[in-house]
């Protein structure tokens, strides 16, 4: 009798998650229930799941449809007969979305389904066999004297909807209902929120509501008991066949795999056959050729039009995924665990990661979405959900609290639970609304290609990104059976391609990237990663990063491919990156060290018996704990949140123990192998994505070891490092460049680099126009360069705040103008052109007359705070700009040598690290550089955090004890306060003090 059940996947309307749903059906006796969340279709999958996983897939029955409704207008409920009808309302909301079209009153055709009305919008006469009218419990006795009912009995159902279980939930519905209209609780209209009755109760019971109208319960059965839908889960519902023919998409894998196999490998080496045979059999017998291909297909439309790639994830433990080149990573030089990726007793597809420089991942979806059509393919979609801060912000908002507040509620929560009734609301529903789905988004790189068209399981949403994404996320589209493909983007390899054109450019030489095995041969490179001067190097740039390179004294791959693991927040936050530190230290030095039992010491020999990485997790489960592979693949895959709270999980935990107990370990034993795995919380990375990672960290260490100053400019030019862009220029001053501000005659749009000169580009000019930057350097390119200012003005069509922007930044410097004059000269040609300035090439110059204006004075000090504003940091070295002459009584370079003593030291704020203890008190780790321009590390324990709190970005007097971390100076700060810059007024007392980097003063 319920066809109008909602879960909270009807985002920010619905309360119940599925499985509170399914509790609600059980309490109340209901056998069938219709699922129609309101434009979704995200809940029905994880309802399927649950039922299979209770047992009681007999017991209860569903049927699936839509409530359509535009903004908080209930428009008609679509109920789907079959999977027919739910893949032509999927269809439908898909093209609403896709159209950005309102959802009409009136339904239209849509064959195998229902249609469900409010009651007033049609009269019953006109209405089609499919179609009826919905009867709330407000509304039955109004049918008393209707006269329409009585001569149209049979087009009335009833229309009960399900979105909460109590009072409580009720009020819950009504934040988010406020939440989404961005508007005070107080002032929610009725007709913006739920009818207060909307709860499930026995169908007993609500029958007896509709006793006096027979026919309208009568009719609802029957609508309901038309109505079913089939899935089968964990069934393989991909694209079958890549060349529509399965011997012949074999055929196609074979050779083109063997001809990578001859490549790479000794093809008369019996161990590589056997291990090269022994995948493809396994691949064959899993029914997994087509994965395979659509993968291969993908690199190799990549490879063809240029596109630099990096196949990472599991698939790198492939020996078939290398010889295609899928991945870049040989897994028999380092051993990858093939059973990992593939096993006879896996279920799912193995997992390729393929990375694309951001540039060109859009070509590649573009290639994915016109070969597979948008009817068989789609973006993974994501679910964001309410987390502690951002619901305390959105009821702080809802209940009325001004901006202060709420920042002082989100970041001091203890101190504010109980400091008023209002308050008190705040924190007893924001633990009620925490998980609760906010909207859909999209996946970082997941793409789904099925069989059957996409829309047999979902309706697609179509954000700007201009690709339909679908409604479900990455865990259920496992549990239906549909893998995804990760195609994702980052910047990493978009600085690397671009260091290379850049050095080709400037010193018309060409550069093997992939000669990666020479690389890890590199003294300059081995240099670079022994001291931990690796910055605007991919993935190796982070203060923690850098610093576990120095602890490890790492020059070598293997190592690197641990580091990028271990630096995981799993890893490290449980201690076993400690551990693997002091091991690594104690068999360097020839010692021992304790280990937990000597069977973890044959498994991971290779990483001093600490688990590392994924299939770790695998080795010790199957191997130690005697698991199946299965079972053992599903610990892996519960190291993420959400799978770890399935019972299939607690039952192979559970299974970990008993075997544990059979096998004889102490418990104590048990318990810290368990520690281990359970510390991995979803963090950890493969080996072979590691290895992945560390390949590309070669090829930008070794751009940066041997062409430092193009490596800077690729690295600023592609805007993802880690570190502020006015840290990378700091690197390139530090590396022999030359930094000089923009200029019209010498700059582009993006930051450039003739022999050891840096122009920065105009993209960083804060408030200059995008088409104004990028027409600068286009019509220089085609008539020349610019003579004077004012032949500038003639042809580029700009206002004169633009202009102005120009000329403080010193980008007509080249006039040998102060910038006052300059100044002076645009208002007069402002003055003068009256019309829109003239954007044509002129045949002759018409310059304005030179006026003798008086001499106007002007400093360096000046310039520095006009780049701060325009640019956001000054070109000289900031430490000139210091109001105090102290800059303390140490350096960077001399920390080592003054370890356990109190210093006092100047730094210059890179970035601040917050992390919380284990008591969950607020810390952080700060990165400074000195007056030399050395960088430095501090840690800001829980007492100096409070009493001593970072202030922003500028100077920071420090005091504090150097400590030795493994061979890597730290302060731990005692006092810290920030320093004051000098004022404008005192420009006159210090002009011209400043010492250049480089740059011409105008």
């Amino acid at each position: 009798m319920f066809l109008n059940c909602h879960t909270w996947f009807s985002f920010k309307f619905g309360t119940l998650s599925p499985a509170s749903l399914l509790d609600e059906v059980k309490r109340h006796g209901v056998k069938k229930i219709i699922v129609t969340e309101i434009n979704s279709t995200a809940s029905y999958i994880e309802i399927l799941r649950l039922l299979k996983e209770r047992g009681e897939e007999s017991v209860v029955e569903i049927a699936l449809g839509i409530e359509f409704r535009e903004d908080s207008n209930f428009q008609f409920i679509a109920i789907a007969k079959d999977n027919e009808g739910f893949e032509n309302i999927n269809r439908y909301l898909s093209f609403l979305n896709r159209e950005d079209a309102k959802k009409p009153d009136r339904c239209p055709v849509i064959d195998h389904t229902f249609v469900v009305y409010p009651l007033g919008r049609f009269e019953p006469e006109i209405l089609k066999d499919n179609e009826f009218i919905g009867i709330r419990l407000a509304q039955v006795n109004n049918l008393v004297l209707n006269e329409s009912y009585k001569h149209h009995k049979h087009k009335y159902v009833i229309l009960h909807p399900v979105t909460f279980v109590d009072k409580p939930g009720y009020n819950v519905h009504r934040l988010l209902r406020a939440i989404h209209h961005n508007t005070l609780l107080s002032k929610l209209a009725p007709n913006q929120q739920c009818y207060p009755d909307e709860m499930m109760m026995p169908e007993k019971e609500l029958c007896y509501h509709y006793r006096n109208f027979p026919e309208i319960i009568e009719n609802t059965k029957n609508l309901i008991e038309q109505c079913s839908i089939k899935f089968d889960l964990y069934v393989d519902h991909n694209k079958k066949t890549f060349t529509s023919d399965r011997a012949k998409d074999w055929d196609f894998l074979i050779t083109n795999a063997w001809e990578g196999f001859q490549k790479r490998y000794d093809p008369s080496d019996p161990v590589m056959r056997e291990r090269f045979e022994r995948e493809l059999n396994i691949i064959q017998a899993k029914d997994f050729c087509t994965y395979y291909l659509i993968a291969y297909d993908l690199v190799r439309f990549a490879d063809e039009h240029g596109y630099d790639h990096v196949g990472r994830g599991s698939g790198a433990n492939s020996m078939v995924a290398y010889c295609l080149g899928i991945t870049n990573v040989d897994p028999i030089e380092l051993d990858l665990y093939f059973e990992r990726f593939l096993n006879t007793e896996r279920t799912s597809p193995p997992d390729f990661d393929i990375d694309f420089s951001w540039t060109d991942r859009d070509h590649i979806y573009e290639y994915i979405f016109s070969k597979y059509t948008t009817d068989h393919a789609c973006l993974l979609g994501t679910h964001v959900t309410y987390q502690k801060r951002s619901v305390l912000r959105e009821l702080g908002k809802v209940f009325g609290l001004p901006k202060s507040e709420i920042d002082e509620i989100v970041m001091f929560p203890h101190e504010n639970k109980k400091r008023d009734q209002i308050r008190e609301l705040i924190f007893r529903y924001a633990e009620r609304m925490l998980e609760i789905p906010a909207n859909i988004s999209i996946h970082a790189g997941g793409v789904l290609i099925t069989e059957k068209p996409i829309y047999h399981y979902t309706a697609t949403e179509m954000p700007p990104k201009g690709y339909p994404v679908s409604h479900f996320e990455m865990h259920n589209a496992e549990d239906i059976g549909i893998y995804k493909f990760d195609i994702l983007s980052q910047r990493g390899l978009g600085h690397i391609k671009e260091t290379v054109r850049i050095v080709k450019q400037n010193q018309n030489k060409d550069i093997d990237i992939y000669q990666v095995n020479e690389f890890k041969k590199d003294l300059k490179v081995k240099e670079l990663l022994r001291s931990s001067r690796a910055m605007g190097c991919f993935y190796v740039e982070s203060p923690a990063m850098r610093q576990l390179l120095g602890k490890l004294r790492c020059e070598d791959y293997i190592t690197l491919v641990a580091a990028s693991s271990i630096i995981r927040p799993g890893v490290a936050q449980s201690g076993m990156m400690r551990a693997y530190i002091e091991r690594f230290h104690a068999v360097r030095n020839g010692g021992t060290y304790e280990s937990i039992h000597p069977k973890m010491d044959e498994l991971m020999k290779e990483t001093y018996g600490v688990m590392v990485y994924q299939e770790d997790v695998i080795k010790v489960a199957h191997h130690f704990a005697g698991l199946t592979l299965t079972q053992a693949d599903v610990l892996r895959r519960g190291m993420s949140g959400k799978y770890r709270s399935r019972k299939e999980f607690e039952r192979v935990k559970e299974s970990f123990f008993e075997n544990c107990k059979e096998r004889d370990y102490k418990q104590e034993i048990t318990d810290r192998v368990w520690f281990e795995i359970e510390s991995f919380s979803g963090y950890s990375f493969a080996k072979g994505h590691s290895a992945s990672f560390a390949v590309e960290s070669y090829q930008s260490l070794y751009l940066k070891a041997h062409y430092p100053l193009e490596f800077m400019v690729g690295v600023i030019n592609n805007f993802g490092g880690f570190y502020s862009t006015e840290f990378y220029f700091h690197e390139a001053r530090m590396s022999g460049a030359s930094i000089e501000p923009p200029c019209v005659n010498q700059g582009a749009y993006l930051t450039s680099i003739c022999g050891t000169t840096i122009y920065i580009g105009f993209i960083h000019l804060k408030s200059l126009e995008g088409k104004v930057a990028k027409h600068i350097e286009k019509e220089r390119s085609v008539n020349g360069p610019y003579t004077s200012m004012t032949h500038f003005l003639n042809r580029i069509k700009l206002g004169l705040e633009q202009i102005r922007i120009l000329i403080r930044i010193g980008a007509f410097r080249f006039t040998r103008k102060s910038k006052q004059q300059l100044l002076w000269e645009a208002m007069l040609y402002y003055s003068e052109v009256k019309t829109k300035v003239i954007a044509n090439h002129e045949l002759f110059e018409l310059d304005n007359t030179n006026f003798m204006l008086p001499v106007l004075e002007r400093n360096n000090i000046e310039d520095a705070f006009d780049e701060i504003e325009l640019l956001g940091f000054p070109l000289c070295d900031p430490y000139d700009l210091l109001k105090t002459s102290h800059r303390g009584d140490s350096v960077a370079s001399e920390l080592m040598n003054k370890l356990q003593q109190e210093v006092a030291i100047v730094g210059y704020l890179v970035t601040i690290k917050p992390t919380q203890t284990k008591k969950k008190q607020l810390m952080y780790f700060g990165t400074f550089y000195d007056k030399d321009g050395i960088v430095f590390d501090t840690v800001h324990f829980p007492d100096v955090a409070r009493e001593f709190p970072f202030r922003g970005r500028g100077f920071y007097g420090i005091r504090g004890k150097v400590v030795d971390d493994f061979g890597v100076p730290i302060i731990e700060v005692k006092s810290m306060k920030k320093l004051p810059l000098v004022q404008k007024k005192e420009l006159e007392e210090i002009g011209g003090s400043l010492k250049p980097n480089g740059q011409t003063q105008a």
